[in-house]
């Protein structure tokens, strides 16, 4: 069984069309949870719109905010299945993805795609994310520069639970769950490109672009990082 993990926050001028290249690669036992930050545009009516019994969503009480890295680790303690995706609500998933990363999942818990960026009418920015980013694996490659985005991830459930709960104060939920892999799992790196990640004037994350944080706040986030890889290994180890 596949989980795909979904977390939405207004969303709805593209989530339709991501969700239309993901449900075309999952079988009728399979699910796609959606976790919603209390969205306040029609993001919620255009998912139920698709009308999929494969779909489930979550919803935020109270319209209060949770922030993203708190809504993806919602969406993942909600999943079942054996083999997990992630996926971001803005993009669009190619139509081997599926069968190309589920086929590394036979043999390593963690595998990350290269992807290819493109504008908001999916016209393209550049080839290849690795041109711009260098992809690679590795435990302290990958704290120094950053290779796991979530939208291009999948991993076996055992990742997921050595993964949970998240600290509280790491920056991002998918360099913790790349790094923690790379900790205790095996992980491979699919060359290719297996989603067009859209980037528009309301993303999220800057993934693909020069990251705008000065250096004292990624020193910050690396350092909490190790921090907490630490501890998790000391008292989860």
């Amino acid at each position: 069984m596949i989980s795909v993990c979904i977390a939405t926050k207004n969303g709805s001028r593209y989530v339709g069309e991501q969700l239309g290249s993901i449900l075309s690669q999952l079988g009728p036992d399979d699910e796609v949870i959606i976790s919603d930050d209390a969205s306040t545009d029609k993001t919620i009516e255009n998912i139920l719109s698709l009308a999929d019994p494969r779909i489930r969503i979550l919803e935020q009480p109270n319209q209060h905010s949770i922030g993203i890295v708190a809504n993806f680790e919602r969406c993942l303690r909600e999943t079942k299945g054996d083999l997990i995706f992630l996926a971001d609500q803005d993009d669009v998933w190619l139509p081997n993805k599926v069968k190309k990363l589920s086929k590394h999942l036979t043999e390593f818990d963690l595998v990350i795609s290269d992807c290819r960026l493109v504008d908001q009418h999916l016209q393209p920015l550049q080839q290849k994310l690795t041109k711009r980013h260098k992809m690679q694996t590795g435990l302290v490659r990958n704290l120094i520069h950053n290779s796991y985005m979530g939208c291009c991830m999948a991993l076996r459930r055992t990742v997921l639970m050595k993964s949970l709960p998240f600290p509280k104060d790491i920056p991002m939920h998918d360099i913790w769950i790349g790094l923690v892999a790379e900790l205790y799992f095996r992980v491979a790196l699919e060359r290719e490109p297996l989603v067009l990640h859209r980037r528009h004037e309301h993303n999220a994350t800057t993934t693909g672009l020069p990251s705008q944080l000065s250096m004292r706040v990624k020193f910050a986030n690396r350092y909490r990082i190790l921090k907490n890889l630490i501890l998790h290994k000391i008292y989860a180890g």
